[in-house]
């Protein structure tokens, strides 16, 4: 492991607990994993890597795109495990440039290690639960490194997973699941009479998988319907419209059941889910017409008196700590999301970086507060770090305090809006789907 790479995984192990602060890991593979190309989706771009790597609990050298490698920022790629891989758009020369690349993988898969692929290739610009066509790259490699070694170490597959309830969103809910192993070496036969079948064959094995591992909505213009669902059931993953007392795992469940069954239905033949998705879609038109979110007007449909004793309890229990987390994070916070607003012009890649450069500029610039406190407030190191280490926890309640100031303002305005047509439409709606969606 290279000291960089483990550098970035201690920061990363303090800034992503904060990031998702539920999360559960399915058929984690074990540490002592080695010779494995996972394949996973890649719903956000450079969150997917950061969050596999560290919940997965194991070192992985994974592949990104090359237009990203320049020379600022190899050493810093390369550092943290970073391969570039050429596409078509990224000039002449494209095959050879990646031959290199793959002997490199076949290197690192021979020593051992483990590599990670998004079989994918790109990241949507707008987040859907989706697996596009993974790409043969992933089962080639693994056949090049048997060639390579005479088949005489065993090298796997393994599909992965990655489920954001918001990838985009600080406090949001992720599900890593992994399928078993796939061990190539069992494929010599049909790879050495036909290679173009056993690579074919087995890229549509692992696409299956991953499709397993996720909610796969087949057609990406179904993906509203599929949400909307999930926000008036509260059943799913979306990020603001669930139970609370209903787990995580069973959410994931219900998304992928109910994605399974959209994708099994005839649209233009059954009437019944054709007036669903007409019904679904005049609602969330009428909210958006209303300027409302379904969150508050279920919550509004739950408290018809309206009371936010909630909310301003939680910005005088926040306030005292927020206050600190607001003079060490806020002015950082506020020119790094700037800086990356502006500099990125994909959004998809927002979050991810403001968050590892928020963790590592954040990091450096309060270093002077741990001899502030020490000779300012108490004489102890051993407090003085720890409250070093508390910061990330009083930039946290900054930005919970925020949330909740802004929940009980939108609040206030519900109140006074009359929402009487909404929740109408809303009952009506809630009962289609009672009528035609299984009670997965």
């Amino acid at each position: 492991m290279h000291p960089f790479y483990f550098t970035i995984y201690s920061v990363l192990s303090y800034t992503l607990n904060i990031f998702y602060p539920k999360r559960i890991v399915i058929n984690k593979p074990k540490k002592s994993t080695g010779g494995t190309i996972f394949v996973s989706n890649h719903p956000a771009s450079f969150m997917d890597p950061l969050a596999i790597a560290y919940f997965g609990k194991f070192t992985v050298f994974f592949m990104a795109r090359a237009d990203v490698f320049t020379k600022m920022t190899t050493p810093f790629l390369s550092a943290v495990h970073m391969l570039p891989i050429y596409r078509q758009q990224d000039g002449e020369n494209t095959k050879e440039k990646n031959k290199s690349v793959f002997q490199r993988c076949s290197d690192i898969l021979k020593r051992r290690k483990n590599l990670l692929i998004f079989g994918e290739g790109f990241t949507d610009d707008t987040f859907i639960r989706r697996l596009k066509p993974v790409k043969k790259g992933a089962v080639r490699i693994g056949f090049q490194t048997l060639e390579n070694i005479n088949w005489e170490q065993n090298i796997y597959l393994s599909a992965i997973g990655c489920n954001y309830t918001d990838p985009s969103q600080l406090g949001s809910h992720l599900v890593l699941s992994y399928s078993d192993r796939i061990c190539l070496n069992d494929y010599r036969a049909l790879y050495e009479e036909n290679p173009n079948k056993a690579i074919n064959d087995l890229t549509g094995h692992i696409e299956t998988l991953m499709q397993e591992q996720i909610t796969h909505i087949k057609k990406a213009e179904l993906s509203p319907f599929h949400e909307h669902i999930m926000i008036i059931t509260r059943k799913g993953m979306n990020a603001f419209n669930y139970m609370k007392n209903l787990s995580l795992i069973k959410r994931w469940e219900y998304s992928k059941k109910l994605a399974v069954w959209i994708n099994n239905q005839d649209l233009d033949a059954n009437l019944a889910l054709n007036k669903l998705k007409e019904q679904a879609e005049s609602y969330f038109k009428l909210l958006s017409d209303s300027n409302l979110e379904e969150q508050f007007v279920f919550w509004k449909k739950e408290n018809p008196n309206g009371g936010r004793l909630k909310e301003v309890m939680y910005i005088l229990l926040l306030s005292p700590f927020a206050i600190l987390g607001a003079i060490h994070c806020a002015p950082t916070y506020l020119f790094i999301k700037r800086f990356v607003e502006k500099s990125f012009k994909r959004k998809v890649f927002w979050a991810s970086v403001k968050m590892l450069l928020g963790a590592i500029v954040l990091g450096i610039i309060n270093i002077p507060a741990i001899f502030i406190f020490y000779y300012f407030v108490f004489p102890s190191w051993i407090l003085a770090i720890a409250y070093y280490f508390s910061i990330g926890l009083t930039g946290l309640a900054a930005y919970k305090l925020v949330q909740n100031y802004k929940a009980f303002v939108i609040k206030g305005k519900v109140n006074k809006v009359d929402l009487t047509e909404v929740l109408q439409q809303r009952e009506m709606l809630e009962k289609i789907i009672q009528e035609t969606v299984p009670n997965f």
